[in-house]
């Protein structure tokens, strides 16, 4: 029998087998290699970058976050700077990873393609990746004195203040309390670390216990754009743009009585203060409703002007109901406005009920105002640079979203400049802007909230500072921003 025809068979039929084999492994090595080892179910990307140094993440020309390496072994430790302050920026990293840290892993860690094809030969002989550095947005003094105003706030409740430029939407400030040190979670830490994680997350430790005041307070979220809050007569400033875009102007009479029947009910919602715009003749110019923060002129103007439908669809144009890319793998929750009868429409009109926002949204709606309408993309990353200092990446300011005209985001801004001229935050400084206190349902604190620009002329930057805790926004939150943007405008 002639066994050359089966064996050629076999043959072609083996190499064909090899061919494919080698076609797809180039595939899975080439094209997908970065996808998979990057991916969120991958934890076996982490396993080996104890044993390289990451890049480095600086703000302001300090360096926030570096790599050295360990006297007691061949693993790199990781060391953040002033941890507490700048934790809701940078993260942390152990294994696991959040914040920039998470979102940058590729960059900071030096397998990210634009680095190895660089630096193709190291790889070649077995030199180790060099991380990236990568350089945020933010203003360090300026984030110490918002995390330090935060913590004297109340140190048993929570807060946020977010800082963004108007014109190119860098966020120079983003603090968040509680905060939690990375520190101690940090690569170096081992199982030490891990048990602290899961303390921090309010999770039982090794013996069942947990940590009440983490579970309560949440210190891993970054409250400025991980959790939503009720956002009070802050959100005030969005059902004006609303009128605005309707054809008021800000010097158009609006009904201001003293009272409000929630529709459909026989609950009746009463203003802050008698007097003045809020309870005098029942009607009052809108400027003064709003700088005196009347309860029933927007309840009003949200359910008889606006309607539910006309709210949802004006919230989600600022933004309401998606989540919002800040970096990579780093986007916002959503905020929310509620779907439903006018009677909850008036009460979300107002920024109670079932109406919440990030502490960001906020911000960016102010920057609507401050700046002809126009809603710059947030951003926490300048550039990423590699270790030869040639820049990898580089933010390009774009606009998100437009929402309101030129002339409704002039007039919202004089409105929000008489707020601290003659209104609820009179006195302030060169700030201009809107309070907010919101009531919480079975707690004695209120949400309390102001949110503006500065300066208050010529408009640089928009701002939320969000706190719990007693009294109101004008006189809770409202002196934290001056603080702060006094800060920010040192630069």
């Amino acid at each position: 029998m002639n066994m050359d025809k089966p064996l050629r068979q076999v043959t072609v039929f083996a190499l064909l087998l090899i061919g494919a084999l080698m076609v797809q492994v180039n595939y899975i090595q080439g094209s997908q290699a970065e996808k998979l080892q990057t991916h969120p179910l991958n934890n076996r990307q982490y396993l080996d970058v104890f044993k390289r140094p990451r890049g480095k993440i600086l703000a302001g020309g300090e360096v926030l976050v570096s790599s050295s390496k360990r006297e007691d072994s061949e693993n790199y430790a990781r060391t953040y700077k002033d941890g507490e302050v700048f934790a809701p920026i940078t993260g942390y990293f152990n294994g696991g990873a959040k914040g920039i840290e998470r979102a940058y892993h590729s960059l900071l860690d030096g397998r990210d393609k634009r680095i190895t094809n660089q630096r193709w030969f190291d790889q070649f002989i077995g030199r180790p990746a060099i991380g990236a550095d990568v350089e945020t947005t933010i203003i360090p003094d300026a984030q110490r004195e918002a995390y330090r105003q935060l913590s004297r706030a109340n140190p048993n409740l929570r807060g946020a203040i977010v800082v963004m430029d108007v014109k190119t939407g860098a966020i120079v400030v983003m603090a968040s309390y509680p905060s939690y040190d990375p520190n101690e979670v940090a690569p170096q830490t081992g199982l030490k670390g891990a048990e602290r994680l899961n303390e921090l997350d309010g999770k039982p430790n090794k013996d069942g216990q947990v940590n009440e005041r983490n579970r309560r307070l949440k210190p891993l979220i970054n409250n400025a754009m991980e959790d939503t809050f009720s956002p009070g007569s802050s959100f005030k400033t969005l059902i004006a743009a609303g009128a605005l875009e309707q054809g008021l102007n800000k010097s158009s009479t609006v009904p201001a009585p003293s009272a409000y029947t929630l529709p459909g009910t026989r609950t009746q919602m009463p203003n802050s203060h008698e007097g003045g715009a809020c309870g005098g003749s029942g009607q009052a110019p809108l400027i003064l409703t709003f700088a005196e923060s009347c309860n029933t002129t927007y309840a009003i103007l949200g359910v008889e002007r606006l309607r539910t439908d006309g709210v949802l669809k004006l919230a989600e144009e600022f933004g309401f109901s998606k989540k919002i890319p800040v970096e990579p793998d780093m986007p916002t929750v959503e905020s929310s406005f509620p779907d439903a009868g006018d009677d909850k429409t008036a009460l979300a009109s107002i920024g109670q009920g079932d109406n919440r926002a990030t502490p960001l949204h906020m911000a960016m709606i102010a920057a609507a105002a401050a700046n002809g309408g126009k809603i710059m993309k947030p951003y926490l990353v300048q550039r990423v640079r590699a270790a030869d200092q040639s820049v990898i990446e580089e933010a390009e300011p774009e606009v998100y979203a437009r929402p309101i005209s030129k002339d409704t985001a002039d007039q919202l801004a004089d409105m929000m400049r008489e707020v601290t001229r003659t209104g609820t935050a009179q006195g302030l400084g060169d700030v201009a802007g809107k309070t907010g206190t919101a009531d919480i349902d079975g707690v004695e604190y209120n949400n309390r909230w102001f949110v503006g620009f500065a300066p208050a002329q010529e408009p640089r930057y928009a701002f939320a500072v969000f706190t719990q805790g007693l009294g109101s926004g004008g006189q809770a939150a409202g002196p934290i921003a001056v603080s702060v943007m006094r800060e920010v405008l040192r630069k």
